[in-house]
């Protein structure tokens, strides 16, 4: 039998593929679009099976060539660019792929485990998973929040099935760099720091005018590990939010990101007044093109995965950041 994982070279689903391998599995068939070829890199240290093309695989699902060979599928394959404005590219990326792969697998009895987000959530300030603090800002959370809903449709019509939603918040660690903007906000405070030897962030995002902007920022191998325990207990279905539970400014993550590169020079670690005194850390524009798309606080409320059984502890800001640098300096 198979695990599947799709967007398998990609950022989430990379890191799961090389958890699968850390507790043993092997048995991987890694699926994604490798137009962008450069993603290949993340799975060079991870072993696989085999690697279909997206469009291959979902074919090939239609056509019954893997009836009773799969036992699980790791749906993580997006488009996840939140500025991505062709809808119908969106859709048919986001939902319809997701609703053929979902009922093959409520058909053959296979666990479903895919990416939901937290962009489902919009403007929301209670994150619960409950339909009415669900209304997303743009094509990319609609697409999601779509599905959610067919989900819940599906999972009251076959409730001995395993079916896994996670709405995954701002997720950061190693295996992003092929996103390019999309990557996470750790991930573009550690290149402009190493280029310019500053951070600079949005206005609105640092906590002195404005009152400041708080996000729920989840370290990627937390988000590996709840995965597997979802695996691990097919007996358990549902929607959950994914993140660290607690909602972190953009100042942390620069501090933690500064330091971080700080820590690799071995220069002692500095605090936000005085990165802002030292110009390392500095306030610029917010941009136009975001005004009215973009989720100025989220905290993800994580009653629903604790009461699944899932009681470890998410790393902090200062926790992952740390982790994370310290991981890009030794592989980018």
């Amino acid at each position: 039998m198979y695990t599947v994982v799709t967007g398998a070279a990609g950022f989430i689903g990379s890191n799961i593929v090389k958890a699968l391998n850390e507790r043993g599995g092997t048995r991987i068939i890694a699926v994604d679009n490798l137009t962008r070829a450069d993603k290949f890199r993340n799975l060079v240290d991870c072993e696989i099976a085999d690697y279909l093309d997206k469009n291959d695989f979902i074919e090939r699902i239609q056509a019954g060539h893997f009836d009773g060979e799969i036992e699980a599928i790791f749906h993580e394959g997006a488009c996840s660019d939140t500025m991505e404005t062709d809808g119908r590219y969106m859709m048919e990326n986001n939902f319809r792929y997701s609703s053929i792969l979902l009922d093959w697998c409520l058909d053959q009895d296979v666990q479903f485990l895919y990416a939901s987000s937290a962009a489902t959530y919009g403007a929301s300030s209670v994150f619960k998973e409950e339909r009415q603090y669900e209304g997303p800002l743009n094509v990319y959370g609609y697409s999601k929040f779509l599905f959610d809903q067919i989900v819940r449709q599906k999972l009251a019509q076959n409730p001995s099935s395993q079916v896994v939603g996670f709405r995954y918040f701002n997720v950061y660690g190693p295996r992003e760099t092929h996103k390019g903007r999309m990557a996470s906000v750790a991930f573009h405070n550690y290149n402009q720091f190493k280029a310019e030897g500053k951070v600079k962030l949005f206005e609105a995002s640092h906590g002195y005018e404005n009152g400041g902007q708080m996000r729920d920022f989840v370290f990627v191998g937390d988000v590996a590990k709840v995965n597997l325990f979802f695996l691990d207990h097919p007996e358990k279905s549902g929607i959950f939010n994914l993140g660290s539970g607690r909602a972190q400014s953009f100042n942390d993550v620069a501090v933690a990101a500064v330091n971080g590169c700080r820590r690799a020079k071995n220069e002692s670690p500095l605090g936000l007044a005085e990165l802002r005194a030292q110009g390392l850390l500095e306030y610029v524009a917010f941009p136009e093109a975001l005004k009215g798309k973009y989720q100025a606080y989220t905290q993800a409320d994580l009653t629903r995965l604790r009461d699944a059984g899932y009681d470890a502890a998410m790393a902090t800001v200062e926790e992952g950041v740390s982790q994370y640098i310290a991981w890009l300096h030794e592989n980018v």
